[in-house]
């Protein structure tokens, strides 16, 4: 089966129940995308399928035929980091990194559907990206300063 992998159309030919985590991580050799839970309940793993943010652990591999992927090592443009990227590091948010990608990316899919979320907008699309390091506030607050156009970066 082929599907665009960051740009790039990519085949594979094996076990189609494979969980995209692991074609991602031990074949594509893309370690930005995290194993946390297994069972698509922490976020960690977070990707982006046609534009929607999936949770790569649970998404299969059957299931991404004819799509496009994106992971954290294509969020950005080139060698332009996305905006969110740049908001993360201008406000301190990653303590321990682990979770960052997959916030990121959920993030990434929010402001793509609403580009001037609320509070509780971003609280509920946020919801289920665990944070253990507890840089909830300084998540939303990188969000909010994207949404209001105060950091600018790659496309979103």
């Amino acid at each position: 089966m082929d599907f665009k992998l960051n740009g790039q159309t990519v085949s594979f030919d094996g076990d189609g129940e494979m969980p995209l985590l692991w074609y991602l991580r031990d074949l594509a050799g893309m370690t930005g995308t995290k194993f946390g839970c297994g069972a698509g309940l922490c976020g960690a793993c977070t990707v982006h399928v046609d534009g929607m943010a999936a949770r790569s652990c649970q998404t299969w591999m059957e299931d991404v035929a004819g799509t496009e992927v994106t992971t954290i090592e294509g969020l950005g443009d080139g060698d332009t980091l996305h905006a969110l990227q740049i908001a993360w590091a201008e406000n301190d948010v990653p303590q321990c990194g682990y979770c960052q990608s997959g916030q990121i990316m959920q993030a990434a899919s929010l402001l793509k559907d609403n580009p001037n979320p609320t509070d509780a907008d971003i609280d509920q699309a946020m919801y289920g990206n665990i944070c253990r390091c507890g840089t909830y506030q300084r998540i939303k607050k990188a969000i909010r300063d994207v949404a209001s156009g105060k950091v600018k970066g790659g496309q979103l």
